[in-house]
């Protein structure tokens, strides 16, 4: 028997504002701990919360983004459970009456678009962070911090309409390139500012009634998330084919391991005791406030391709690697501007640009290159002051240094040589050096052309007009013809 995998992801997403979602303390990652709180974020009996007025502004950007009905009026709720690291025993959340619902979001499978619904997007308080005893010598207990108490969530909950491992890496990898457009979430799983948990079940293919459950947490990379799903669908059918029944729980994902465990049952919306938060009123929006925030949406990835492919004359494919990343499409931008052919600088940040990204950590942003930088290096190959060769060692040496091209091409005594009679003068000598390789040529082996263009780089340290060196080279040999 055919079975199919019914897979729907739970995203939760800290916003980029500075402060907490009911209090004034700060967001920033990586404090010391237990040092970014307070009472409101405590939950310390008699404090009252007050709801940041910029996590609705980032919401509202998020359901535009994604075509969802935006809820006029939502409800709080307060979520109970108890864990170390959630000091009121209860979170904050929305339950029954949700910030918006029923919107998608594309993704391209196969060079086909599919839409993946969105149940809903909701406001969400996160709860601290539990330390092991793995990560401190000597200590056999388990330390909190509660920095990360009220940092502002918003939770995207997707309908079950994911059916492979690869779909639900695209939706990720779709919906980051969203957050990191509108400017509200940085996307980066390894700090836990997007954190996603799958709920996965499979049934016969053909079926249209949804499996037992089960969901896969502990998952801290995108990779991480295909590869769990992967093994979670294994499993799964292995079970159906044994004739077991698969049991609704938790299962923590180990990486090092490549192996899924349960943690605990999995709960139901009940067994959380959700009822209306007292100590906070309902969150009003209206038309009004929508539209002022949907007059100040960013561009986002689409629209940016249509633009480069239509303003910058750029194939569409090149359009799509740029924009993939909104900090690499600003690179481009900002160095197209300033060079003539916007192709070339495309063909750069996607060669040498992107190389170097991948090969470190730092992104785009921290790269001693610069866009002015790397548009004075195409420059001086417009200018034929350098050639591509050459232009590649300036780019490295850039990188290395942090040094302004034009000053490392003349410190460094990198000018091309581009005089007519310098460079036949040192064709002359090659071909007097040469007298196999000329009757080679003689006799019709036109390959033989490399060897010399070879020795004249060589004799020039790569600095000779490619361009002025084949033409003079043709002629000289030509007449070795007759």
């Amino acid at each position: 028997m055919n079975y199919e995998p019914v897979i729907g992801l739970e995203v939760h997403i800290q916003l980029l504002t500075k402060s907490k979602i009911f209090c004034t303390c700060s967001t920033q990652f990586g404090a010391e701990q237990n040092t970014q709180v307070c009472p409101v974020c405590l939950g310390m009996p008699g404090v009252l919360p007050v709801l940041n007025e910029k996590v609705v502004e980032y919401a509202i950007k998020l359901a535009l983004a994604t075509n969802c009905k935006i809820n006029h009026h939502s409800v709080f709720a307060r979520k109970n459970y108890f864990y170390p690291d959630l000091p009121k025993g209860y979170q904050i959340s929305q339950f029954e009456e949700p910030f918006c619902e029923n919107g998608y979001i594309s993704i391209l499978q196969e060079d086909i678009d599919k839409k993946i619904g969105l149940t809903r997007i909701h406001f969400e308080e996160d709860a601290g962070k539990s330390m092991h005893s793995e990560h401190y010598v000597g200590s056999d207990e388990t330390l909190v911090d509660v920095n990360r108490c009220g940092v502002p969530l918003l939770e995207i909950v997707s309908e079950p309409d994911i059916r492979s491992p690869q779909e639900a890496y695209s939706y990720l990898v779709k919906l980051r390139q969203i957050v990191r457009y509108l400017g509200i979430c940085d996307g980066n799983m390894e700090e836990g500012s997007l954190r996603c948990d799958a709920n996965i079940s499979v049934r016969p293919a053909g079926e249209t009634r949804l499996g037992v459950k089960t969901e896969l947490k502990n998952m801290n990379s995108f990779k991480s998330v295909e590869k769990a799903l992967e093994y979670e669908i294994n499993r799964q059918i292995s079970t159906l084919k044994d004739n077991e029944e698969i049991v609704q729980q938790t299962l923590l994902w180990d990486a090092d391991r490549n192996v899924a465990e349960p943690m605990r049952s999995k709960e139901d919306s009940h067994d959380y005791r959700y009822f209306p938060d007292p100590d906070l009123v309902p969150v009003i929006v209206d038309d009004e406030w929508i539209d002022r925030v949907k007059a100040e949406m960013p561009e986002l990835a689409g629209e940016k391709i249509k633009r480069f492919v239509n303003n910058y004359g750029l194939p569409e494919y090149d359009a799509q690697v740029l924009t993939e990343d909104i900090a690499v499409a600003d690179y481009f931008e900002a160095a197209a501007a300033g060079v003539k052919d916007k192709k070339t600088a495309s063909n750069w940040v996607m060669g040498e640009v992107l190389r170097v990204v991948k090969e470190s950590s730092g992104g785009v942003k921290k790269l001693n290159v610069t866009p002015a930088f790397l548009a004075d290096i195409i420059n001086m190959i417009e200018e034929d002051m350098i050639n591509t060769k050459i232009a590649k060692n300036v780019f490295e040496k850039c990188l290395q240094t942090g040094k302004n091209p034009r000053d490392i091409v003349k410190q460094e005594g990198m000018q091309q040589i581009s005089d007519d009679s310098e460079i036949e003068t040192l064709i002359e000598k090659v071909i007097q050096e040469s007298p196999n390789e000329v009757l080679a040529f003689k006799a019709g082996k036109t390959k033989i052309l490399g060897f010399f263009v070879g020795q004249i780089m060589k004799a020039t340290q790569g600095k000779a007009n490619p361009k002025t060196v084949n033409q003079i080279l043709m002629k000289k040999l030509n007449e070795y013809r007759g």
